[in-house]
């Protein structure tokens, strides 16, 4: 479970972190029980990559090849494993160089369906956001905007994009 010490949420970056957490962890129980699957592991792991990759690559991995292998082993087993080594990695602070690292991966879906004038503001976006000159929220904002304008759903669905309710304004100071 996500926990916390008060006087750490003072934090911004501490304060998103633990709060995406929270989403996350409430997020996996409702989706995988009371009745879990590989099929709901595998629809949940898909939501969150960019979510893990953002806080560890190794686990990213890790997670990767556990769902990949799913089903040898018994549902449960893969669950408790599964929850342990995403909760662990999301833990993890998300750095700028992270986050730079998984928004140039999503911009890479826009491709073949934006400009390149385009892709180069989104892309100058997510640079400024690395030289600390505007918050992660306003590259962000702009590929889910892509996302939805283009329809694509890989991305409209992503944790990564909307880890918890906009009103809490949580990315706008980091």
């Amino acid at each position: 479970f996500p926990v916390e010490e008060e006087g750490r949420l003072c934090d911004p970056v501490l304060r998103e972190n633990w709060i995406n957490r929270v989403f996350a962890y409430h997020d996996f129980k409702v989706k995988m029980y009371p009745r879990p699957s590989v099929g709901k592991l595998v629809k949940f792991h898909s939501r969150f990559k960019f979510t893990v990759l953002s806080h560890c690559n190794s686990t990213y991995r890790i997670l990767g090849r556990l769902v990949a292998n799913a089903k040898k082993r018994p549902i449960r087993v893969i669950l408790d494993e599964y929850e342990l080594l995403f909760m662990k990695a999301l833990k993890k602070r998300a750095t700028a160089a992270k986050h730079v690292n998984v928004m140039e991966h999503m911009v890479g879906f826009f491709k073949k369906d934006l400009d390149v004038e385009v892709r180069k503001e989104i892309l100058t976006s997510v640079r400024d956001y690395r030289a600390g000159l505007v918050p992660v929220v306003v590259p962000i904002t702009l590929i889910r905007h892509y996302a939805n304008i283009l329809g694509v759903e890989y991305l409209i669905e992503q944790s990564y994009l909307n880890p918890h309710p906009k009103e809490l304004a949580l990315r706008s100071s980091i």
